[in-house]
């Protein structure tokens, strides 16, 4: 009988560089394919780069401080880093105009504040946006209390001494702001319209000039957010006489409440926000806001930024929408009895 061989099989392998070319091929297909999708359906794979924030106050202020404590967390979610532009000017209106004009498509982001966003609607003549229309609100980040901040050099202990010394020098009095529109300066004239004083705002463009000033005395008074003066109090480079809220700021336990202090019913606090361009797709937005809310959950985020004097808030876009149009409102009224002229 004869015996008969088989020879092993053996299997066929492709080279290197032919399955390099493969997979190429087959990226180049997937991109292809994505770009071709509706917005909607690319938004399932967004981000895949990083995204450009425009914050329109300089960099240390408090926008800033908290739009990078907050933004950094979301990072590590949404698996892009977030490029910070600083863009002041105009109590903010540049920066934040910045944004209404840009490219809807999730890459380029705000965070403004309650000047910009509120207040400025009434207060700048011909603004060359509309707060309300123009954005798609994302979420709340953190509200901020002022306050009551005067330079070592102004003789005054308290509350009631500044008060009284606004009093007996009416229009002699600066304080300042970082620009028309913001906290600072509405609180400033609320407190004017609740002690019925008299004094004069003074604009800064930049932070640190403002708080170089305030601690020489050359503008010796600010209604300040704590963020920009914590460091200063705490060294005695400045002193705190109230905090415009209900409850004392766990960043600065010692200093009294306005209603501790003297004056019950003044209250001021700015806010800050993260929006979109209109017309950015809801499944971008949504993912956006998932990952804000998911951030401010964090309990390490929520206490760096309670030590700096800000109070972690979180909000659904639709709120925050909403929250826009009450803000407008309401410092309307406070600009209208101040006699303000939009400029």
């Amino acid at each position: 009988m004869r015996r008969t061989h088989t020879l092993p099989r053996i299997k066929a392998t492709r080279p290197a560089a032919a399955m390099d070319r493969r997979n190429f091929c087959k990226a180049a297909a997937h991109a292809a394919i994505a770009f071709m999708l509706p917005l909607p359906a690319r938004a399932q794979v967004y981000p895949d780069r990083p995204i450009k924030v425009v914050v329109p106050f300089a960099a240390g202020s408090a926008s800033d401080i908290v739009a990078r404590l907050v933004l950094e967390k979301m990072s590590t979610t949404l698996g892009q880093p977030f490029v910070f532009e600083n863009q002041p000017g105009a109590g903010g209106n540049s920066g934040t105009m910045v944004i209404a004009r840009a490219e809807p498509d999730g890459y380029r982001l705000l965070v403004s504040s309650s000047g910009p966003l509120a207040v400025n609607r009434t207060l700048t003549k011909n603004l060359s946006y509309d707060p309300q229309n123009d954005f798609e609100p994302i979420s709340l980040l953190a509200t901020l209390p002022n306050v009551v901040t005067v330079s070592t050099r102004l003789p005054v202990q308290s509350l009631a001494d500044l008060t009284a010394y606004a009093r007996a020098k009416p229009g002699v009095l600066n304080y300042s702001s970082v620009g028309p529109g913001s906290s600072q300066h509405l609180a400033g004239l609320l407190f004017q319209q609740i002690t019925d004083t008299k004094m004069t705002h003074v604009p800064y463009r930049v932070t640190a000039q403002l708080i170089s000033d305030l601690i020489s005395g050359e503008v010796p008074l600010s209604f300040q957010l704590i963020p920009n003066i914590i460091s200063q109090v705490q060294s005695g480079g400045m002193r705190a006489l109230a905090v415009t809220a209900k409850t004392r700021s766990e960043a600065l336990p010692d200093v009294p409440t306005t209603q501790e202090a003297g004056l019950p019913g003044y209250e001021c606090a700015g806010w800050f926000a993260l929006l979109a361009p209109r017309g950015t797709p809801k499944p971008i937005i949504d993912k956006l806001n998932n990952g804000a809310v998911s951030a401010l959950r964090d309990p390490h985020l929520r206490k760096r930024l309670v030590d700096i004097g800000a109070e972690p808030t979180s909000s659904a876009p639709d709120e925050l929408r909403t929250l826009i149009s009450t803000e407008i409102v309401k410092w309307r009224e406070v600009i209208a009895k101040a006699g303000l002229v939009p400029e």
